[in-house]
């Protein structure tokens, strides 16, 4: 018989490593605009604009709770949570502590990178349970690493007062809260019951206003977005009752996201658009009040109470029509959003460098000053 060799012993089999889950606190997605100003992306700007703002945007496996109609982040929409577009774009993975650690680059070397500069961050909430505490986390990492002014982007639906209080601690000095819908009806039609969304109406001006007494009066935002179904004296009405909580007024133009269960509806004409960018500033900046202005039966403004002259003379300015948006440090522009309400090479919505003569001229034409 032939000898048989006893068997060696068996081999270990190595297991493979777990994939990291990059979800957050330790990663976030980040804007288009934002990964090609950190060099994270290519890209450059139409007509060289610059985005001065970081938005951050917390991140999970099992994504977003809400299902709103217009969001390309909405639960209902088609496909992986993370090859879903926000405002259109993808929006890259990155690691929080590189965010922080570039953001701290450019701070230390302010001056010496070319037109890069860093005025804010912005770190904005999805509807999960874990993302008010992760807020916090985020802002604490980008905080040791650089002092440039930090912005929480949040969701009242997932929120309490300690939340609040705990973001002004780790260093978040402003608070934008996204409404979006200037009436109660719309609100609930697309953010609410409507999609059966968990968003309510109540929740989020209860929110606007515990913020107003966590950061205080003007250090809170109210995102608006116009062409949701508004009329333009409904929007100037969400201004004005905003305005009068010392809450500031973010607004957007509407622009369907595809896949979103709103993608054909049609955007806000750019007439309308600009009467209602200026009922915004004059509001905000307490020229006029919505008591003021006039409106045809449509709910069309027709007239904002105050003389011609001085109208034209706010219009001349350019500022009533670019972005509406945090301050960097010492109260410039800080979040400009670059193209986030058009695509570029169309009219530009929100101006995301102060409008030249030349943009006053068709802003003009397009109020019907230009006689």
């Amino acid at each position: 018989m032939d000898s048989m060799q006893a068997p060696g012993p068996t081999p270990a089999i190595e297991e493979s490593p777990e994939p990291e889950i990059e979800e957050s606190p330790e990663y976030v997605r980040t804007s288009l605009g934002a990964a090609i100003a950190l060099g994270f992306s290519p890209g450059a700007f139409y007509r060289d604009a610059r985005a001065y703002c970081v938005n951050l945007l917390l991140t999970y496996g099992d994504g977003c709770r809400a299902n709103c109609a217009y969001c390309g982040l909405s639960r209902s929409r088609a496909g992986e949570y993370t090859d879903k577009s926000f405002i259109r774009v993808k929006w890259p993975v990155v690691r929080v502590s590189e965010v922080a650690e570039r953001i701290g680059e450019i701070g230390d070397s302010a001056g010496s990178r070319g037109e890069v500069e860093v005025r804010r961050v912005c770190i904005s909430m999805v509807t999960h349970p874990r993302a008010a505490a992760d807020v916090v986390r985020v802002a604490m990492a980008i905080r040791s690493r650089s002092d440039v002014p930090i912005s929480g982007l949040l969701t009242p639906t997932t929120l309490a007062r300690s939340d609040l209080e705990a973001m002004k601690n780790a260093g978040i000095d402003r608070i934008g809260i996204a409404v979006d819908a200037a009436t109660q009806g719309i609100f609930d039609v697309l953010r609410g019951h409507g999609v059966r969304g968990p968003h309510r109406w109540e929740s989020y001006w209860k929110a606007l206003a515990e913020a107003v007494e966590v950061f205080g009066r003007w250090m809170v935002g109210c995102h608006l977005i116009a062409g949701l179904g508004e009329t333009e004296q409904e929007m100037a009405g969400a201004i004005q009752m905003a305005h009068d909580m010392g809450v500031v007024t973010h607004l957007f133009a509407f622009y369907p996201e595809h896949g979103s269960a709103m993608e054909c509806h049609e955007r806000p004409s750019l007439e309308s658009y600009r009467r209602i960018q200026l009922a915004r500033y004059l509001i905000n900046e307490g020229i006029a009040r919505c008591e003021d202005f006039s409106f045809d039966g449509g709910g069309t403004i027709t007239g904002y109470g105050i003389p011609r002259d001085k109208l034209e003379s706010v219009v001349g300015l350019g500022l009533p029509f670019i972005t509406s948006g945090c301050p960097g440090k010492h109260g410039e522009l800080g979040c400009n959003r670059p193209y986030a309400n058009e695509r570029p090479g169309e009219p530009i919505r929100n101006y995301p460098f102060p409008p030249d003569e030349q943009d006053i001229e068709e802003i003009r034409a397009q109020l019907g000053l230009s006689m």
